[in-house]
């Protein structure tokens, strides 16, 4: 709990959990746990977290397995019993409608539709109010272009969402953590990250907007802390400027 990379991400994670209104006295969390670097390194900051933060809270990571075939999600569960949380695994057949009986040209809207159903009925019937989305800084950036981009229009997802229909409250800790910042995390903490089985990882076109903005950044110094900073002052679905930690002054300035 003491190494420097647990208080960097701690010290994010709270920041972000404060300024949004994120935890509250009594929440029953579910963390939406992919085996991906994210969902791992926010179920193990949550789970920290609980030792001092003073709003008493609890944390249960789901998964859901899309139905690839040879996946095994002992390691993650091991991790969960470790950082004492429960665990599911909410078995689907997702990946068949998809590729074989729909054969999906561009899968990624009606999986992500198909994940995000399965993953809400599931909180729900763990009694969870909550469900923690490990969505993180460079994503906030990446989806405002993507929309930009690929449908005109200024939006991005929110850092809090209340979802009425199914009395459920998304929220997204890590907004404040950089991709390259959990990737230290996760290496330094030896998070027992999963590589993905769906054949189109790494081929969406989310996975082409971070190398273009990875390209821009070469000769824009300082350019993703920018956009950042624009959507917060925009106070673009529900982002704002929080002034009392300085916070994003010290990102823009690459403090």
């Amino acid at each position: 709990m003491s190494s420097n990379e647990m208080k960097k991400i701690l010290s994010l994670v709270r920041r972000a959990v404060e300024d949004y209104g994120m935890i509250e006295e009594g929440d029953r969390i579910a963390v939406g746990i992919s085996g991906g670097k994210d969902s791992l390194a926010l179920l193990r900051a949550l789970t920290a977290m609980r030792e001092f933060y003073p709003k008493h809270y609890e944390v249960v990571g789901v998964t859901i397995d899309m139905g690839f075939p040879g996946v095994d999600f002992s390691a993650v569960r091991d991790f969960c019993r470790a950082c004492g949380a429960d665990y599911r695994v909410v078995p689907t057949d997702i990946a068949k409608i998809i590729f074989d009986v729909r054969k999906e040209t561009n899968p990624c809207a009606l999986c992500a539709k198909m994940r995000r159903g399965a993953l809400h009925a599931e909180a729900k019937r763990l009694g969870c109010n909550k469900i923690a989305l490990g969505h993180h800084y460079d994503d906030v950036v990446d989806t405002f272009m993507l929309n930009l981009f690929y449908e005109g229009r200024l939006g991005c997802f929110s850092p809090v969402t209340y979802l009425s229909r199914r009395d459920l409250t998304l929220i997204r800790p890590l907004l404040y953590c950089e991709e390259h910042e959990i990737v230290w995390f996760a290496n330094k903490q030896r998070l027992p990250v999963m590589k993905s089985p769906c054949p189109e990882d790494h081929n969406t076109e989310r996975e082409h907007m971070k190398l273009l903005l990875r390209d821009l950044e070469r000769d824009n110094r300082g350019l993703r802390k920018r956009i950042f900073r624009a959507i917060c002052k925009g106070n673009l679905d529900g982002f704002r400027e929080i002034d009392r930690f300085a916070y994003l002054k010290d990102r823009e300035s690459g403090e």
